[in-house]
C-alpha cells in the first residue's frame, strides 16, 4: 500500500491553516507540517521505528498512525491549542510521546573504518544525562550491536559507528536510547 499523505485546510478565528502530513518512509519517519500563507509555523514528526520490530506492524498500521496524527493536529488548531502538539525544532519522538527525543550531528569525516556522530538526548526538551544509547544494525533479528554509550551531563554521547559491510549494503543503522523506561529509536542513514 502506497502512503500519498494529507493535505487538509482548517480555519481558527480570522487563520487560514494548512496542515500537511506525509509518511518519510525511508527515514521511518511520519511527519505533520503546519502553514499559514506559505510559511511553516509548525511541525510535529515521531519515528516509528521502534514498531518494524513488530511483526504485525505493517504499512496500513502505519497509515493509520499517520491519520491519527494528522487528526490530532487538525483537533488542537480547531480548538487553539495548537501548540501543545506541535514545535518549531528538530525535536522527534517515538510514537506515543513518551518525551524522550535523539537527535545527532555527524562530526568531520572519519578515517574510513568509523563514522564519529554526536548525540543528544533530551528528555522533554532537557538533557537526558545517563541516557544508554545503543546503534544496532537496522534488522532487528540480527542482534547486532554497533555502539552504545551513556549520555553526559548535556545528553550528548560521542560515538564511532563501525562501517561495516552491512551497514554499508543497508546504508543505515538503528539508534535507540532508553532512560528511566522511556525510549526513543530512529533510523540513521550511512552513505558510503
Amino acid at each position: 500500500m502506497t502512503i500519498f499523505g494529507f493535505n487538509t485546510d482548517v480555519k481558527q478565528g480570522e487563520v487560514v491553516y494548512h496542515v500537511q502530513s506525509e509518511a518519510r518512509q525511508n527515514d521511518l519517519l511520519l511527519q505533520t507540517l503546519v502553514f499559514v500563507k506559505g510559511q511553516c509555523v509548525g511541525k510535529r514528526t515521531v519515528s516509528y521505528a521502534d514498531k518494524l520490530a513488530h511483526p504485525e506492524f505493517s504499512s496500513e498500521a502505519m497509515h493509520e498512525l499517520l491519520k491519527s496524527q494528522h487528526k490530532a493536529v487538525l483537533d488542537a488548531i480547531q480548538q487553539g491549542e495548537m501548540s501543545t502538539v506541535v514545535g518549531t525544532g528538530n525535536e522527534v519522538q517515538d510514537v506515543g510521546n513518551s518525551g524522550l527525543s535523539l537527535q545527532w550531528k555527524i562530526a568531520a569525516a572519519g578515517q574510513g573504518a568509523t563514522l564519529p556522530v554526536n548525540f543528544q538526548v533530551l528528555d522533554h526538551g532537557q538533557a537526558a544525562k545517563g541516557a544508554e544509547l545503543v546503534v544496532r544494525g537496522v534488522i532487528p533479528a540480527d542482534g547486532l550491536e554497533l555502539a552504545r554509550g551513556v549520555a553526559g551531563p548535556a545528553g550528548e554521547v560521542d560515538l564511532s559507528i563501525p562501517l561495516t559491510e552491512d551497514v554499508l549494503n543497508r546504508g543505515a543503522v538503528m539508534v535507540q536510547a532508553t532512560r528511566q523506561g522511556k525510549s526513543v529509536t530512529r533510523k540513521l542513514r550511512v552513505k558510503r
